[in-house]
């Protein structure tokens, strides 16, 4: 099957796919026996608020009360997988054939190869003999 030759349905069409692969990551991490148990309760967690007749902004009020409950669950989705230890989330996602470079995962700086130079510090002035 071939791309699309129009440019927006291109895009819509990545927009999928990546979509797509961000919910294939969370499923992997949720099966993932090294992801901590606390961080895989955040996903439950807000499916259990997204179905509940709880609401910050109640649904009566057409279009706000389903966006806040569409927030609340794209923020715990991400909050899930941020929280995921950093290199499994690294595995998973080369294993899915994201292309990571365009999204830098938070990692640890890596060292500077050539150390600043040290600062000078201020020269002394000169002590008067004359006491």
């Amino acid at each position: 099957m071939s791309m699309p030759q129009d440019p927006t349905l291109r895009q819509r069409a990545g927009i999928l796919a990546e979509i797509a692969r961000q919910l294939r990551l969370i499923w992997r991490l949720l099966n993932d026996a090294r992801v901590p148990t606390w961080t895989k309760l955040l996903v439950p967690g807000t499916l259990l608020y997204v179905l509940s007749p709880i609401d910050f902004i109640p649904d009566v009020v057409l279009g706000l009360g389903q966006l806040d409950d569409l927030t609340v669950l794209l923020l715990g989705l991400w909050l899930f997988v941020d929280l995921c230890p950093k290199d499994i989330v690294r595995q998973h996602l080369e294993e899915l054939g994201a292309r990571i470079g365009y999204r830098i995962i938070d990692e640890e700086p890596q060292p500077v190869e050539t150390p600043p130079p040290a600062l000078q510090s201020p020269p002394t002035p000169p002590q008067d003999k004359s006491e």
